[in-house]
Formats: C-alpha cells, structure tokens, sequence
C-alpha cells in the first residue's frame, strides 16, 4: 500500500509518498513561497540529486495538484497514476482534547477540528487547506489526520492544567497540550523495540532537540508530561521562540519598548531564543562555528540552551521517580554530540554514563550512547514523523479497500 504524507504549513507544503509494507520512501519534497512570488517545488530524483522547477502557486489545490502531477509524470513520476495511491496522510498540528489518536477525516471530524483553531491560528488553517485540496484533487481519496497533540492527552489533569482561574479552562480550554508527539511517540516505540523492553514499567525521556524542541516524561509507553504549554512557545530556548520566561516581563517590555501585545509576540517567537541570544543566527551550526571561534554570545547562548534540557530531564527523572532511558532526536540532538553531551553532564548521580567517544562519532544514525555498564540507557534515535503518519494511516484505512 502507497501512502502520501502531507505537511502543510501557511506558504508550504511537505511531501513524501511512502510504500508502507517495504517501509521504502519512492518519492520526497516540498514546495515553497505558496500565494508568493518566487513559488516552487523541490524534490529529491531516484539518484539522489535534486530537481527544482519553478511555478506560480498561488494556493494549496495547485501545490498538491502540482505534486500529484509530479508524482505520476513520465520524467519524474514514482507511480503510474493517482490511483496507485491508496491514501493521504496529513500532520495536523493541534487537535485540543477532541482527538487522542488518529483519525479518519470526515466532515464531522474536519469540523470538530476546525473548531480548534483558535489554539493554533497560523497552523491548524493551513492543514485544513491541505486536506482540501487533496479533496479537490482526489475526492475519492482516503484522508487521515495525525494530531501533534494526541500522544501527549494522557497527561494527567495535575500536569496539564496551568494555575489560572479554572473558568479560562473550562471556558476557553487554556491548559498544556504539548507538541511533537509524533516524534515522541515514533522514537519511544522505536527505543522500546532497540532495547526489547516491554512498555509497561518503562520510564523514558524523550528530547527532541531541534530548531523547535521540547521534552517529553513518557512513563509506561504514555506521555505524562512536555515541556511545551498551550502553545508551541513554551519549554526549552528554540532557534527564534523564547521558551519558558517570566510573564511578568511582558508589560515591563511593553512599557520600555513601545511595543504593543502583537509586537511582544512577535518578538517571543520570531526574535528570541538562540537567534534572540546570539545576533547571529537561529541555525544551530552557524552558532556552533561561530562559538568555537570564540564568539561570546554564540558560547552564552549553547550554554543556556543545553542547560535548560538538563533542566527538563532532571525534573521528569523526578517526577517519574527515576529513568531507564534517555532519547536524542530533531536535527540538533542528532547531529550535535556537543549538545547531548553537554545536556547530560552532572547527570551520573541519576545513573547516567555517556561513552563519550562514541557519542562523539555518531550523527543521524541509531546508536547506544551510553556505556555499557550505565543503568541508564542514552539512545540517538532520529525521528521518523513521516513514518509514522504513514503506519497510522495505513492502519486506519487498510480494511477500507
């Protein structure tokens, strides 16, 4: 069976379409600038260079058109005809607490879901634009949505709730729902099978460390707490977002600055965190270079940054009351070994023993970091979000043909 999966974001579309049997990937890549000039697709040729085309792509129907077009042509085509495709799978960013698991996306469903979309204002409309282009394009077609907030609703209600008046969560639904969990959940399952460990009594700390970070508690094979709040703005420092930071700073600033509530926004996601600490970048390769050539606040900011996941682990080690296995993924916990190292230093009183030389030698590949007498366990896993919407979707419309 062939499933595409799609991310859609305001001005982009993902792509990959995946045999989910072979678990083999026959074609990837993304479009750009969507409604802007310059649009274009990027996608990746059997032989492993890239092929770029530029077009006008005013909206989604046309990108997922376009991508269809691509996938089924005689020159780059990976299937004979849309009708090779046997599903849609869809990251769908914020499901509140309507969905746990994934789900068929129906009428009834994209409306429950649509109704969520004041938690998430600049993702959840561009999923939807997503799902119904596909519907434009393909109406026949089976759609699936994989919620980045499902894994984490097993939070119980003394980890989610915020110390607010209880009205604004009766009300408005203002709590932490937690973000990543296709990760998180991809690499707990894959951790749990590299280590042949049963779910049940296992207590993991999952860091997926990327330009957006966060940390989950997964405790037997179910999240019980992440750093990430009602939004994606909260937890660990991130490439431009802010992270956890004291909300009586925002009406200082305002009053110092001029700036009025959208400006402070702005500046929490877009201006903050490492590019906020550095001046130099949001990218953390750049800011790597640049602190080994002795740039100060590039030092500060790597400093702050590893310090605040030691933070984390330490406080879910705790409320977990203790921890097998610890979990590196996103694009920095896979590639930086300064990183988990860093993150992991000072934790040997919780049993954690890292085999430095090897850490040091791996980048993107699965491997035991830890050496083998630790009582804790430090993986590199790198996530597989695509893979993982392509196994849910595949689970939930297999009976369907």
């Amino acid at each position: 069976m062939k499933i595409l999966v799609l991310n859609c974001g305001s001005s982009s579309i993902k792509y990959q379409l995946i045999d989910i049997e072979s678990k083999d990937v026959l074609a990837k890549g993304g479009i750009e600038k969507i409604g802007l000039e310059g649009s274009f697709i990027k996608f990746n040729l059997p032989n492993g260079e890239k092929e770029t085309i530029f077009a006008s792509i005013p909206e989604h129907t046309v990108g997922v058109r376009l991508i269809f077009d691509i996938l089924t042509s005689e020159k780059f085509g990976a299937v004979g005809s849309i009708d090779e495709i046997d599903a849609v799978g869809h990251r769908m960013v914020h499901g509140g607490e309507k969905f746990s698991a994934s789900t068929l996306l129906t009428d009834e469903v994209l409306e429950v879901f649509e109704a969520c979309n004041d938690l998430a204002p600049l993702h959840n409309p561009a999923n939807l634009k997503g799902v119904n282009a596909v519907k434009e394009v393909a109406p026949e077609m089976p759609q699936v949505g994989v919620f980045d907030t499902a894994f984490h609703q097993t939070m119980p209600d003394y980890a989610y709730m915020y110390a607010l008046p209880y009205e604004l969560y009766e009300n408005y639904g203002v709590r932490r729902y937690g973000f990543h969990g296709t990760s998180h959940r991809y690499i707990t399952k894959r951790a749990l099978e590299m280590l042949d460990m049963p779910a049940e009594g296992s207590k993991i700390i999952t860091c997926h460390i990327g330009n957006g970070a966060s940390v989950a508690a997964v405790k037997d094979g179910k999240s019980v707490d992440t750093s990430m709040g009602m939004t994606p703005l909260a937890g660990l420092m991130m490439g431009t977002r802010s992270g956890d930071v004291d909300p009586g700073i925002f009406p200082y600033v305002m009053d110092k600055t001029g700036l009025d509530l959208q400006g402070v926004i702005d500046m929490l996601n877009k201006k903050s965190g490492v590019a906020g600490i550095t001046g130099i970048s949001s990218d953390m390769r750049e800011v790597k270079a640049a602190a080994e050539e002795g740039n100060k606040r590039a030092q500060l900011s790597n400093t702050m940054n590893f310090y605040r996941i030691k933070k984390y682990i330490g406080a879910y080690a705790a409320a977990m009351g203790g921890v097998d296995v610890i979990i590196f993924a996103g694009g920095v916990g896979e590639n930086q070994a300064d990183c988990r190292e860093a993150a992991l230093e000072g934790l040997e009183f919780l049993g954690v023993k890292l085999d430095k030389e090897v850490n040091n030698k791996m980048r993107g590949e699965e491997a035991v970091l830890s050496t083998p007498d630790s009582k804790v366990k430090v993986l590199l896993i790198p996530t597989d979000e695509e893979m993982m919407i392509a196994s849910d979707t595949y689970e939930i419309v297999k009976n369907m043909k």
